[in-house]
């Protein structure tokens, strides 16, 4: 597979979260690749109060400062790792997270990394996603465009058919947030089952 461009990743990450669903995250382990298109994203922006990069740059956040096109690892609630890929130029802190993927390939490597008894609960969150990946605090800043990165995204050919099969696109205001919770910055395919939670009012859109 092959990854996106760094171009894909310069504009606002409020374009970039619904250009990304359809294409693949891909995790290359000893095992073998896993992996699957994704099918939800939330948009941090600069200025945005609930991101990382707000308040200026510092030793943790440096790598949400760009380039764009290299990933952006944290930890919540002290045990789960939360995946991103950075956007804009170098100096504006904006990147998108990735909440869910429809686990594609790999799915046994993904089942041993994550236990659980229902599959579509191995990759409906960013931490369940980052647990059957096993993406953690060594995958921070990595190079998303390198072919041969432990975890990048890759292009879909099938990306123009993926949305219109599992959407449209849904827009919703982001999850689990306090700050700026009323943005309607994150964006889902309604007709996936792995997406984290459906929005009750979510204004359909053709976006993307």
């Amino acid at each position: 597979m092959t990854p996106l461009p760094r171009s894909f990743y310069e504009p606002s990450a409020a374009l970039v979260a619904p250009r990304l669903l359809g294409h693949w995250l891909i995790r290359t382990l000893p095992e073998g690749p896993c992996g699957g298109p994704i099918v939800e994203t939330e948009a941090y922006l600069v200025d945005d109060p609930a991101s990382h990069g707000f308040g200026g740059e510092r030793a943790r956040n440096k790598a949400i400062y760009g380039p764009p096109g290299y990933s952006y690892v944290y930890l919540i609630y002290g045990f789960h790792w939360c995946f991103n890929a950075v956007c804009c130029r170098p100096g504006v802190a904006e990147a998108v997270l990735i909440r869910a993927i429809e686990p594609r390939i790999g799915v046994e490597i993904m089942r041993k990394n994550r236990r659980t008894a229902m599959e579509t609960s191995l990759t409906n969150g960013p931490g369940k996603l980052c647990q059957a990946l096993a993406i953690d605090r060594q995958h921070y800043g990595l190079d998303l465009c390198d072919p041969s990165s432990p975890v990048f995204i890759a292009k879909s050919p099938n990306r123009p058919r993926f949305p219109r099969k599992s959407g449209p696109v849904a827009i919703s205001t982001r999850i689990g947030i306090t700050k700026a919770a009323a943005l309607p910055l994150r964006f889902y395919l309604p007709g996936s089952p792995f997406i984290s939670r459906p929005a009750r009012a979510a204004a359909a859109s053709s976006t993307g």
